[in-house]
């Protein structure tokens, strides 16, 4: 099985009344991802059976919890990972978008170093790897986007060592002068949970080298034609541009 797994769901879901209403999540992960799955569903080269696991957008009491869970695997073939409000609001806004977004896209002086949000981004990562161990399978393929959950590739391999990780970044990795603005235990801890991953993906060239870049300043691994030897295997780093869905767009003038 294909196992993608994001900070957020295909879907949002919302109570009203005591009954779940469910909603189509906007952003271009999301776009990019579900374009990506329909498109290999089409063309048959997607195993039958994947399931996407992330955060539904809304905080669901424990009495709607499996319901939710129920719906959303027949529905979506996706897995809810539950977070209270106040845990989203210091990982999403707080760590995630007050800190990692403006230093990666070059904006230091914007950038947010709180204790507290540092802390609430492990927890959070912590929480999706709990999920996790009760979805996958050994033999799944495990496939993690983005700058939410770089922790959770080596959480993953912690509890799982012989399971298959890619991760994906969809926003730039800074150069080493600029991510090392990050105190000393987060640079660290985001690197090592990144090369917990098998396989790590970036949009172009330069951010695969400035990832090598950091890995070889701040711990010390050196590559060989973007393959990283650990004590744990090798971890390979390459270049996808992410696309879109041409057939899709291409056919798009033959209909009504």
């Amino acid at each position: 099985r294909l196992v993608v797994v994001s900070n957020r769901l295909p879907f949002n879901v919302s109570v009203s009344e005591g009954r779940l209403k469910f909603h189509e999540s906007a952003g271009g992960l999301v776009t990019g991802l579900s374009a990506y799955i329909e498109s290999r569903r089409r063309t048959g080269r997607l195993a039958r059976e994947h399931i996407w696991v992330g955060w539904p957008g809304s905080d669901v009491e424990a009495p709607l919890r499996d319901e939710l869970k129920r719906a959303a695997l027949v529905r979506f073939q996706s897995s809810p990972v539950f977070l209270s409000g106040e845990e989203m609001d210091q990982f999403y806004l707080g760590f995630c978008n007050a800190t990692i977004w403006p230093l990666f896209h070059y904006f230091p002086s914007y950038t947010v170093y709180q204790p507290k949000f540092w802390d609430q981004y492990k927890h959070v990562n912590e929480v999706f790897c709990e999920s996790l161990m009760g979805v996958i399978r050994h033999d799944d393929l495990v496939w993690i986007h983005d700058y939410h959950l770089m922790l959770l590739p080596r959480l993953l391999k912690n509890r799982a060592p012989d399971l298959a990780v890619g991760f994906f970044l969809h926003i730039p990795f800074p150069s080493f002068e600029v991510f090392r603005l990050l105190p000393r235990g987060w640079r660290r801890q985001i690197l090592e949970g990144l090369l917990g991953a098998d396989l790590i993906g970036f949009h172009t060239f330069e951010y695969a080298q400035h990832f090598l870049q950091s890995a070889l300043r701040i711990l010390g691994f050196a590559n060989h034609m973007g393959h990283i030897l650990t004590s744990e295997g090798i971890v390979k780093v390459d270049t996808f541009p992410m696309g879109i869905d041409f057939d899709k767009f291409a056919k798009a003038i033959d209909r009504p």
